[in-house]
């Protein structure tokens, strides 16, 4: 297959503090990502870029490899997912492996399924992509946003939509924050996940969930218990009479 998942997880995390490993609904929330990442079965190797041992330690539980630990250069603040990739392929490279593409899948994204990054990946291919985003649409037209001004007043952003119908804008999206598909050919040459040739993969607001916050982890908790509902009484309907 010549496919690498990339798991970035480095130790530093200072709104919720040791974020990627925190327990979520009674397991490290990294190991959603490693899981979902070997249900697939589109890698040749899933591994986790960290400086932290306790995070390696806790990925290998998982069955997730550490071939080697991330440069302090690329665990601080300011270092890119790019940055990230482009150092795992390269020591890669210099240990004789090479792949095709990577999928980065982020250690805090447990609402995604095998069947996303699945799906995804056939964009990817059929549509011979570069690389594939998963989005999803704001829940409101992005061009009817307000803004308050240096007057401490409020205004809108685009005001020659003030009185055009919501129905009538352009739908909008946003990074669903979870993960990206990309040749590996074109991200060592443009230095993106969003490449020139890139397309998107449209992903319902219940399986998107930016975690920040204790708020908005809570709020994944309760996406994920509602979709793993739903999902298993969809199953259950279609169970043969015993």
């Amino acid at each position: 297959m010549r496919n690498l998942c990339i798991i970035p997880a480095r130790g530093g995390s200072k709104r919720i503090p040791r974020k990627n490993i925190k327990p979520f609904l009674g397991k490290p929330i990294i190991a959603y990502s490693i899981e979902a990442a070997l249900k697939s079965q589109l890698f040749d190797e899933v591994m986790v870029s960290t400086d932290d041992i306790e995070i390696a330690e806790i990925a290998r539980q998982y069955e997730a490899t550490i071939p080697f630990m991330r440069s302090s250069e690329n665990a601080n603040d300011h270092a890119t997912l790019a940055d990230v990739l482009n150092e795992v392929l390269t020591q890669y490279e210099e240990n004789g492996k090479t792949y095709k593409n990577v999928c980065c899948i982020l250690p805090t994204a447990p609402l995604i399924t095998p069947k996303n990054i699945q799906e995804a990946f056939s964009k990817l291919i059929n549509e011979n992509l570069d690389s594939v985003c998963p989005v999803v649409e704001f829940s409101y037209p992005i061009l009817r946003a307000l803004e308050i001004n240096n007057s401490q007043k409020l205004q809108m952003i685009w005001p020659e939509h003030l009185k055009t119908r919501s129905q009538d804008l352009k739908p909008a999206y946003h990074d669903s924050g979870s993960f990206y598909w990309v040749n590996v050919e074109a991200l060592l040459i443009q230095k993106t996940l969003f490449c020139e040739n890139g397309g998107a993969f449209i992903t319902p607001a219940t399986q998107v969930q930016d975690i920040d916050s204790e708020t908005d982890w809570a709020l994944a908790e309760m996406k994920y218990k509602l979709y793993h509902k739903k999902t298993n009484a969809q199953n259950n309907n279609y169970l043969p009479n015993q």
